[in-house]
This record gives structure tokens, sequence and C-alpha cells, in this order.
């Protein structure tokens, strides 16, 4: 069983809404010019491209991937040795956007993070987000009894 956890966005918020916006535009110039299809392209790579990690359980591997335009995985798989460990550890992630007109949007974001570390500790890949520590603590159990960590 395959299970793809969806991690960021690549671009932060603003990136891939402003890449969303592109899409459209694109998608709407296509009508009267052929020219929209490469504002398509740029808007799909901009807004949907992702971060995202898939866990194969079955042959216990895991692979943190970009999905480039949200469908094509770009990341190489890593096989779970038993002597590997699973940590929840806080994340705090910040975007900042400057505008033309010299202004900063700042956006930040903190959750929780399942990672799979090695057996000094040191950090291999994040396994999934979650809002709470609760729901972090239950699916830590899950993961070490189907990767038998």
């Amino acid at each position: 069983m395959k299970t793809h956890n969806r991690l960021d966005k690549s671009f932060g918020p603003s990136g891939s809404f402003a890449g969303l916006i592109i899409f459209i535009a694109g998608a709407v110039y296509t009508y009267f010019s052929l020219t929209g299809i490469v504002l398509i392209i740029f808007g799909a790579f901009f807004g949907f491209t992702h971060t995202g990690v898939l866990i194969d359980f079955e042959s216990k591997r895991a692979r943190f991937s970009n999905y480039l335009f949200g469908i094509i995985p770009a990341g190489r798989w890593i096989d779970i040795q038993p002597e590997m460990k699973l940590e929840i550890r806080k994340s705090h992630t910040a975007w900042r956007t400057f505008s033309r007109g010299n202004r900063t949007l700042d956006t930040e974001e903190s959750d929780f993070r399942l990672i799979l570390t090695d057996s000094e500790g040191n950090e291999i890949m994040p396994l999934k987000k979650f809002s709470d520590t609760f729901s972090a603590k239950q699916e830590t159990e899950i993961f070490r009894m189907k990767l038998n960590l």
C-alpha cells in the first residue's frame, strides 16, 4: 500500500496564487492567440508544483519529491532500515513576498512534522505534517507498526 502525503507549496502561498492567476489568464488568452499556451505552462508550473512524500509500506521505502506541475515526481527512493527512528518536530515556515510598491507580505505557518531520522538522530526526510501533537502521536504509532521501526 502506497500513501502520498502533500507537504508544502514549492513557491509559497503567494507564488502559487500568482501561478494560478497566470494559468487562468493563459487559458482565457489562448482563445485570442496561441501564445497563451506559454502562460498556461508557466502558470501550471508555479501554481501546482508542491513537495510531498510517497511512502510504500510493503517495500518499506519512502521518496521525498518535488511534484512538478503537481503530477511529475522528481526524487529518489530511500529504503527504510530497522535502526531508523521516527520523531515529531515543530516546524515554523515563513514566506516573504515583496510588492512593486515596496511593501512586504509575510506569511507564516507552524505545524508538526513526523520526521524520519537515522540511528544517530540526523534528519533524513519529513514523512507527514500535522496541525496538532495529538494526531501526530497517533500517526507515529501507526507508522512504527507499519514500517517495523
